[in-house]
């Protein structure tokens, strides 16, 4: 099976990647389904990358059916190491403007019907996630950005709604009130259970709108997010070509080792078909 050590998650408006050298397209099995579409292997900028389109190709699937934890499974199985996400948001401070991008430092979970986490039967663990995404990553990705002359905010909140419907005023003002910089769909569960399996995760969030609460622009609509996020795709390949070089030494932090106090189930009641079905990712811990 091919190998890559980045994966680059695409959202809305970014399905595909030009530029990659010496490409196979894999759709690995997973104990939970297939991922969202083929992931594409390739070499960019010297580093091997897998590239996974969020939505499939096309935008088929909405923010609640896109088979995420099928998606980070299969890249864990490929020996990715660091996720870096592009998604779409809407901003909520008057200071990030539609075009701006946003390297975020929290999230606040407003999903209602995902299933978050790989230990759901016969093990337990429970990751640190005090901070969703990795410093380290998110450092790279957001001296990149700049390098690249875009407009960059580092850190800020990251409100994920359940979606597929945009936010009522109402909402829009009260996530405003909690201090939150942008809005989206697709943060989580990604960074969670990038975390459970151990993978240094960090968005790149492009904004395309100012939600519904700035009363003196006009009202979103898909085609106002998605010609914005266009303008945005050429600049966001351009970021991740820029970032492959920085990306190829070892991690410092401490993501590659979140499972290790994590479980906490007793090793003797952990049934040997849970062990077997998660040992990509507990496996360093667990004998299958």
């Amino acid at each position: 099976m091919a190998e890559a050590k980045v994966a680059v998650i695409g959202g809305s408006g970014l399905y595909d990647f030009e530029g990659l050298a010496d490409i196979q397209e894999v759709k690995p099995d997973t104990p939970f389904g297939e991922p969202s579409d083929t992931i594409v292997v390739g070499t960019l900028a010297g580093t091997r990358v897998a590239f996974l389109p969020r939505h499939g190709r096309g935008h088929r699937l909405n923010p609640t059916s896109i088979p995420v934890r099928a998606n980070i499974f299969a890249l864990k199985l490929l020996g990715v190491e660091r996720v870096i996400s592009i998604s779409a948001v809407g901003s909520l401070k008057e200071e990030v403007r539609p075009l701006d991008l946003v390297v975020p430092d929290q999230l606040i979970d407003r999903t209602r019907q995902r299933t978050s986490t790989f230990f759901d039967s016969g093990l337990v663990a429970h990751v640190g996630f005090a901070d969703p995404f990795c410093p380290d990553l998110s450092t790279i990705l957001a001296h990149a950005a700049t390098e690249e002359g875009a407009t960059v905010h580092q850190g800020g909140t990251y409100v994920v709604m359940e979606g597929p419907a945009f936010s009522t005023r109402a909402e829009s003002f009260l996530y405003r009130s909690w201090g939150a910089s942008i809005i989206g769909m697709t943060a989580l569960p990604e960074a969670k259970l990038a975390r459970e399996a151990e993978m240094c995760y960090a968005t790149l969030a492009c904004a395309t709108d100012y939600d519904c609460w700035h009363e003196t622009e006009e009202a979103v609509t898909v085609e106002m997010v998605v010609a914005n996020l266009l303008r945005n795709v050429a600049r966001s390949k351009n970021i991740l070509q820029r970032i492959m070089p920085h990306l190829a030494g070892e991690r410092a932090c401490t993501c590659g080792s979140a499972l290790e106090s994590a479980i906490i189930t007793a090793r003797d009641s952990i049934p040997q078909e849970t062990r077997e079905l998660l040992a990509p990712l507990v496996g360093k811990y667990v004998e299958a």
